[in-house]
């Protein structure tokens, strides 16, 4: 402070002509002590010391206040003085309560609030992956609400306290002893220390007695650069530490003026007698003590390895010069300096904290000062890695920048530097609570602790986690399933029933075998079509039901194969007109049975009105009935391509929606009736008087159709994907074979076998 004032009265442009006076106060701590002198200071009670012997021709009371160092002691005066607007500039109070202008208003500083140090601070936690720390804080003012902000942004990040506790360098030894025992007991790796060097002091005595190493050290601007700290720490506790600094800085020419300071030229100031005496353990003779050296005032300042003489410190020496400079400019601008001060003006402190307040300049180092609407300067820090060298001693190596007025994704940044960790580790500790949870599972808190204790639990068939530490699985589109891994969803293999493989290979031999049964059998009709076996019962109708066979056996292949959109309207009303035509054929055979039995009852003309004409007739209208009912349901809702994803999870089921289910019914119950139909009919006449009965035979043959097809509706209904198509071709080959071995293979038998039964005699049972 002296040195900015002494060079601001020896300068020609700032404030030419006027001098600046000063009076020095040390606070010791005490709230009490710093209020006394606050309002000594504004009711203007002190002496003031001038750089020139020559009187002030200004009153005493102060014009401004530089100070304190503490945040608690900088808001008990604030307070006090705020209602005079005495300016109160302090350097390295960073409480960010005091940015509260309702509470202080006169208060302004040179040094970032806390409010941008505790969110730094999270964010660099954040960056090393750091999310279950423990956090120690002073028990004041600076640390409480420092870890306050700190935990509201590290909870916003994801970060977890496993503990957080305060002491405070007067607190007895048995508290300190718990926070030790807290720090054993914990499982995090890394704490975050909201500390001033004086109270880490006290920690690192305790945690060394406890030898407590191997633990991440991340620090507040507190301690993170104080080198007293790191000389006494012997047992290397915080090797590898890391934290926030204010930036380095440099003021040409103080080092020569601190180096230059002498006792003999200030023995009005008691602050400076008295660090003389503990710079160099020596007395000056007006002190009672003995036994210890006398103080000359002339001892050699270079010869000393101090921070206050290698400028360790020389951000604070900056911020309290920037102060200086910031008080001088507002007076500069008030008395009008640009031109001629005016001496007499009478100065006002509501308008000198205006005038501070609005201040911008740049330092001659090139250094911009202002404050915002707050009081508050631009937030800036260095990031600075504690590490240690050959000789013992640690290195403050800047390692990183943080500036608070760049975008929020640019704010932070390390540069490619090789960083020391704890234990002289070059890898980067850990320390969560859980391992990140891989890709393919899903973050399930623990019960009863923080959101950073979980366990990992495997997504389910069908969802998938394609990013670590996610917290929901995502469900799989319906054409996707999850794979082993769930961590990415593959397209489902397509399901139906094709003719590559055996099922289907084994229905389409069963269905071509049918047609070359169906298509031999014919030709054997066609060859002894003029034997009586062949002639008997309507050759015609015969013809027709084998060439409606040789349908039924083709129909069915329609069901194999990728469904599409012909396929499906073409597979069920293929289906239902052929079996039609094919009982329709059937049913006429029975009733020409009937008829002809009939017909040999004296007196009955009955076949003259169920002749061969009206035989194709009967045909013709069964089939078209069912031809109308397939038209109607094409018309209104045909079948379509359907992709079932309900069925089974992990395939999707190619098939035939019904389009209209009562189509479908109306379809098969038509045919139903029918058969059942012919049923009734051939059963009541299977007894009828002759060698070769041909109702027998139908009547079989119905039995084994209805049996067919009424096992058929739970088999397919129960029957999932391709296996209900798979039944339906068997139920269509089974009912298929059934007419044509009940109805044909036994005519074929006497064609073939049995030639001398193949007679009209036999037939009409008049051959013994």
């Amino acid at each position: 402070m002296i040195f900015a004032i002494e060079e601001i009265n020896n300068s020609t442009d700032l404030l030419p002509g006027i001098s600046l006076g000063y009076k020095m106060y040390d606070s010791c701590g005490s709230v009490a002590r710093s209020v006394q002198v606050a309002l000594a200071l504004a009711n203007g009670n002190e002496i003031v010391s001038a750089e020139h012997e020559t009187p002030c021709t200004k009153p005493a009371q102060v014009q401004a206040i530089m100070g304190d160092t503490s945040s608690s002691l900088c808001m008990a005066v604030a307070t006090v003085i705020g209602p005079f607007y005495i300016p109160l500039i302090s350097y390295y109070a960073t409480c960010a309560c005091l940015s509260d202008k309702t509470k202080y208003p006169s208060f302004l500083r040179t040094i970032p609030s806390d409010y941008y140090q505790s969110r730094a601070l999270a964010q660099l936690v954040k960056h090393f992956g750091w999310t279950w720390v423990g956090a120690i804080r002073t028990n004041d003012d600076y640390g409480n609400n420092g870890m306050a902000i700190f935990t509201e942004t590290a909870q916003q990040l994801g970060i977890c306290l496993e503990y957080s506790v305060s002491f405070f360098r007067t607190d007895p030894p048995n508290k300190i002893e718990k926070i030790i025992d807290i720090i054993k007991a914990s499982t995090s790796r890394v704490i975050v220390a909201f500390l001033s060097s004086l109270d880490l002091d006290i920690l690192m005595y305790k945690l060394s007695q406890h030898n407590l190493t191997g633990y991440q050290w991340v620090g507040s601007e507190g301690w993170i650069f104080d080198s007293q700290t790191a000389e006494t720490d012997k047992r290397h506790i915080l090797d590898g530490a890391i934290g926030l600094s204010i930036p380095k800085a440099h003021v040409s020419g103080m080092r020569d003026f601190i180096l230059d300071v002498k006792p003999v030229n200030f023995f009005d100031s008691d602050i400076l007698l008295e660090f003389w005496e503990t710079l160099f353990s020596c007395k000056f003779s007006h002190s009672s003590l003995v036994n210890q050296k006398e103080c000359t005032g002339h001892e050699d300042l270079s010869e000393l390895q101090h921070s206050f003489i290698d400028m360790s410190l020389m951000p604070i020496f900056n911020n309290v010069y920037k102060g200086v400079y910031a008080v001088a400019h507002a007076l500069h601008n008030i008395l009008g300096c640009n031109a001629a001060c005016h001496y007499k003006m009478q100065l006002d402190l509501f308008t000198i904290l205006q005038h501070i307040r609005k201040t911008h300049i740049i330092t001659k180092e090139g250094e911009e000062v202002y404050f915002n609407e707050n009081g508050d300067p631009p937030a800036k820090y260095e990031i600075i890695n504690w590490q240690p060298t050959e000789k013992g001693i640690v290195d403050f190596v800047p390692v990183g920048f943080y500036d608070a007025s760049l975008p929020a994704n640019k704010q932070l940044s390390l540069q490619n530097k090789p960083l020391i960790w704890t234990q002289n580790s070059k890898q980067v500790p850990v320390s969560v609570c859980s391992e990140k949870c891989p890709a393919g599972t899903r973050k399930v808190l623990q019960k009863g602790k923080p959101v950073c204790c979980y366990d990992c639990i495997r997504c389910a068939e069908g969802e998938i986690s394609n990013t670590t530490d996610s917290i929901t699985c995502v469900r799989c589109h319906p054409e996707f399933w999850s794979n082993e891994r769930r961590d990415a969803c593959v397209k489902k293999e397509s399901e139906f029933l094709s003719y590559e493989e055996i099922m289907g290979a084994l229905l389409t031999a069963a269905s071509l075998f049918g047609t070359c049964m169906t298509a031999v059998v014919a030709l054997i009709f066609f060859r002894h079509r003029k034997t009586p076996i062949v002639r008997a019962n309507n050759s015609e109708l015969s013809f027709l039901l084998l060439f409606s066979l040789t349908l039924c056996f083709l129909c069915s292949l329609t069901f194999i194969g990728r469904p599409s959109e012909w396929s499906c309207m073409l597979r069920h009303t293929a289906f239902g007109i052929t079996f039609v035509l094919c009982i329709s054929c059937v049913l006429g055979k029975t009733m020409v049975v009937l008829m002809a039995f009939r017909a040999s009852l004296p007196g009955s003309n009955v076949m003259k009105w169920f002749g061969p004409t009206q035989q194709r007739l009967s045909v013709l209208v069964f089939t078209l009935i069912q031809v109308v009912i397939c038209i109607l349901w094409l018309t209104i809702s045909p079948p379509f391509p359907f992709k079932n994803f309900k069925e089974t999870k992990d395939k999707i089921i190619l098939e035939c929606a019904l389009g209209s289910t009562l189509g479908f019914w109306a379809v098969l119950g038509y045919i139903s009736v029918l058969a059942t139909f012919c049923f009734l009919l051939a059963f009541m006449a299977r007894k009828l008087p002759d060698n070769f009965n041909e109702a027998k035979f139908i009547t079989f043959s119905m039995l084994i159709f209805c049996a067919v097809w009424i096992t058929f509706i739970p088999a397919y209904v129960s029957s999932p994907g391709k296996f209900s198509v798979a039944v339906e071709i068997f139920a269509i080959l089974a009912s298929s074979f059934g007419l044509l071995i009940c109805i044909f293979i036994p005519k074929c038998y006497i064609i073939l076998m049995k030639p001398e039964k193949n007679t009209k005699k036999n037939m009409m049972g008049k051959g013994s």
